[in-house]
């Protein structure tokens, strides 16, 4: 490039500039035939002496040689500088990216910064400084912005003044007397509510176990009465359609054992107390009052007439005995035997899977009733055994002295049901005989 420059520079000195009234102009003189281009003639075409013009381009050359030599000796002067301000920029940079966050962007910067800008260079030496001078001015830019940052940095890391961390102390101490007390205040309402949560706890569980032990009661006794044999069976209409039924089944018996309480006013006749009938057989047992006939007691259809009377309107208790063998049976009145007898169905076995039947007589399995043959009153504690009790037993049932219920057939609320209008309701019927007599 600088050889050109020269050629150039050479070329110019065939260029001769002459001055009129005008102003500044060119003159072209032709070059004798059989010249060498390039060598000096004058203006009536001679040529100039060779030696002035080598002269000329001797000091051109040189001089051209110094100024590329100092070219270059500033060139590696401002490399060296470079690399050194890159380097202290990269230290810097590195040290302020562990101490602050916007160290990234920073890094970008570098990035773009740390660029080797030196193959861009234009090519003409003075632009060439010019732009080394700018850069160099950037990097010096950017190396006092990161010395104040630096700075910051280390002001911001230094140790506090004494009395700026008593200050600081104390308030921490402060605030952490405050967060203890909360802390205190906090457990002792975590203690009260836990305390106020097991008395309602305690208070819902007794709760509950009255609310179950009353639902157990209910289920055990099934009913509204103290205990389930206190009550009574009303039937107070001498109707086809008022009775009580006993859901449980006979055994097949050879004897048996019939007690009960009854109240009765009707006239004709009480009625029936009760009946029941087998298949084949309507009337396996019956125990009837009817019209103006006695009290009569139906084994397999076979009667016996017994010596009761029981139509006064007050409670009476009565139990009826039969065995097999003979026929034999006995008659009680309120704990008294007023009659005996034999040869009532005698040898006959009571036959099973029947209907148990109050107040009404049965003229097929457990229906077809005559409203002339219905009981009229109050029934309550009808037992059956399947064995003939002993008087002391009986006198003891009919003065309540003695418990007994069934074993065939005990008188319990969820034992019977009733149809047609007739009712249960309560009685505990020692005391209500004891208020009658």
């Amino acid at each position: 490039m600088l050889i050109l420059f020269g050629l150039l520079y050479l070329g110019s000195g065939q260029l001769v500039r002459t001055q009129d009234a005008t102003g500044s102009r060119f003159v072209c003189n032709a070059i004798p035939p059989g010249a060498e281009p390039g060598c000096g003639y004058g203006q009536t075409g001679n040529r100039i002496p060779s030696s002035s013009v080598e002269e000329e381009l001797r000091n051109t050359i040189i001089q051209l040689r110094e100024t590329i030599l100092q070219q270059k000796e500033t060139i590696v002067s401002q490399q060296g500088t470079i690399k050194e301000l890159n380097s202290k920029l990269a230290r810097c940079e590195a040290a302020t990216d562990d101490s602050q966050s916007k160290s990234r962007g920073q890094g970008s910067r570098r990035k773009d910064y740390g660029k080797n800008t030196m193959g861009d260079l234009p090519r003409d030496p003075g632009d060439t400084i010019d732009q080394l001078g700018k850069t160099m001015q950037s990097l010096k830019g950017r190396l006092e912005s990161l010395e104040v940052s630096a700075l910051t940095v280390s002001s911001a890391l230094a140790p506090l003044p004494p009395e700026l961390r008593d200050v600081l102390r104390q308030r921490l101490g402060a605030l952490e007397t405050q967060l203890l007390r909360k802390v205190a205040e906090l457990e002792e309402e975590k203690s009260q509510l836990y305390n106020e949560t097991a008395a309602h706890r305690q208070r819902t569980e007794n709760a509950l176990n009255a609310l179950m032990e009353r639902i157990t009661e209910l289920e055990k006794n099934n009913n509204a009465f103290k205990s389930p044999e206190d009550f009574k069976v009303s039937l107070p209409l001498r109707t086809n359609y008022l009775y009580g039924r006993i859901k449980k089944s006979l055994p097949e018996m050879y004897a048996f054992t019939v007690c009960m309480w009854l109240k009765s006013s009707a006239s004709p006749g009480i009625g029936t107390p009760f009946s029941y009938g087998v298949p084949g057989q309507a009337n396996e047992i019956v125990l009837i009052e009817w019209g103006n006939n006695p009290i009569e007691l139906l084994v397999n259809d076979k009667v016996a007439q017994l010596p009761l009377s029981v139509s006064d309107g007050r409670w009476h208790h009565i139990c009826i005995t039969w065995t097999t063998r003979d026929g034999f049976w006995e008659a009680y009145q309120d704990g008294e035997r007023l009659g005996t007898g034999d040869n009532l169905a005698p040898w006959h076995p009571i036959k099973p899977g029947g209907v148990i039947i109050l107040g009404q007589e049965q003229d097929i399995v457990g229906g077809r009733f005559d409203a002339t043959q219905a009981f009229v009153g109050e029934l309550s504690q009808f037992n059956m055994w399947d064995r003939v009790l002993r008087p002391v037993d009986i006198v003891g049932l009919a003065n309540c002295s003695a418990y007994m219920p069934g074993n065939v057939v005990p008188w319990v609320d969820a034992n019977v049901e009733v149809f047609g209008g007739a009712s249960k309701a309560p009685l505990e019927i020692c005391e209500d005989r004891a208020f009658d007599s």
